[in-house]
């Protein structure tokens, strides 16, 4: 059998198969059967790859870095092609993010060491409870949002890559386009992390645990010891925290352990404390708040009018009003997601009492937030 020239080499190695006998059909005006015989397989399989890819450029993320690959693709194999043509066969002669400069570059593509790597800082954002990547003709980069709070900016290109590989998908469109992380790409990270952290830790007890590995996805965060004057590096699994595994568990006559509105409670200050974290004093020494702390009445508020700055007297506020021990086991396991089991052993508790003061912990938090707020949220930022 006859095998068709392979693609050049200057298209990127992060392209999908389906992506790849795309532009072979559509550049090089390939026919499905050739397709096939290549391939090895039936004519039906290839048109099922043609269909799915093609139904897939209403997305402009997706639409554009086909278009880009395609003018790679044929400068690669030599064919000649008018500069601001479409490639053929395509339906998107309308679509506002198709311009003559977007169609003629191809130095904007990225690698895949720069896709691997940006995925995992960008998708490690969007698995955070309402972030979302948007996109605009306008913008030549794309910005990761968690409500009203910029979280991450990326290149342009490194998100179409994302979204050819189906790692994020579009959630709405309009002017400004929004996408979202899909289960393809929670999978992508989580294989990203552990090989980084098998790079970094060679022979490290989680890599060994790849049916476990599959529901986790793992990231750090210093947490300072009290009395030590220094931060501990703290392993956390980001697809899960100790009030999800709570708010699964039952009560004997079936009620759930944790209430919606307390789960709620300690979303909330975990929002919060994480945008307070991204104004310029990321590294807030929060150890104050902890039993251990010699000083809970040394952190200021009211100094900033940013949203960073009111995260943070938020913050600030609910733990006095939560006072010692009930703010400890709050700050560790809404905030610092340590698990119940960790936050036992480290303030000396006895076994499974954790889940107990947790919960007191929360209804407190509950009434505090409608005492202060009166039962709503205060607006972010």
């Amino acid at each position: 059998m006859t095998r068709m020239n392979p693609l050049p080499a200057v298209l990127p190695a992060w392209l999908p198969e389906n992506a790849r006998l795309y532009l072979r059909h559509i550049e090089e005006g390939l026919s499905i059967r050739a397709l096939a015989k290549a391939e090895g397989c039936h004519p039906s399989t290839v048109l099922r790859k043609l269909r799915a890819c093609e139904n897939r450029r209403d997305d402009p993320l997706i639409d554009e870095a086909l278009t880009r690959l395609g003018v790679l693709h044929l400068d690669g194999c030599g064919i000649a092609r008018p500069q601001d043509c479409l490639p053929p066969n395509s339906h998107h002669e309308g679509n506002s993010l198709m311009t003559a400069p977007l169609r003629q570059s191809s130095a904007a593509i990225a690698d895949a060491a720069t896709v691997d790597r940006e995925a995992r800082r960008i998708l490690r954002r969007l698995c955070e409870v309402g972030a979302i990547l948007v996109v605009a003709p306008e913008m030549d980069k794309a910005a990761v949002l968690k409500g009203t709070v910029r979280t991450a900016v990326v290149d342009r290109s490194v998100a179409q890559a994302f979204a050819v590989k189906d790692w994020i998908a579009m959630k709405s469109q309009g002017r400004v386009t929004t996408y979202e992380i899909t289960g393809p790409g929670r999978t992508a990270l989580k294989r990203l992390l552990a090989e980084e952290e098998n790079r970094r830790v060679p022979g490290f007890a989680e890599a060994q645990a790849p049916f476990g590995d599959q529901h986790r996805i793992w990231g750090e965060r210093p947490v300072m010891e009290p009395g030590a004057g220094t931060a501990r590096r703290m392993r956390y699994n980001l697809a899960e925290s100790p009030l999800d595994v709570l708010a699964r568990r039952r009560e004997k006559d079936g009620a759930p352990f944790l209430t919606p509105d307390l789960v709620a409670a300690g979303e909330r200050l975990r929002e919060d404390f994480e945008l307070a974290q991204m104004g310029p004093r990321v590294a807030q020494n929060w150890d104050r708040f902890l039993t251990a702390g010699a000083d809970r009445g040394g952190f200021a508020t009211g100094g900033s009018d940013s949203g960073s700055a009111k995260a943070r007297d938020r913050v600030a506020l609910a733990l006095r009003d939560l006072g010692p021990g009930l703010g400890d086991v709050v700050l560790r396991c809404c905030c610092f997601l340590e698990g119940l089991e960790a936050a036992e052993k480290r303030m000396g508790w006895s076994a499974r009492s954790g889940k107990i003061v947790l919960r007191i912990a929360l209804q407190r938090l509950k009434r505090h937030y409608d005492e202060t707020y009166g039962g709503k949220a205060p607006l972010i930022g």
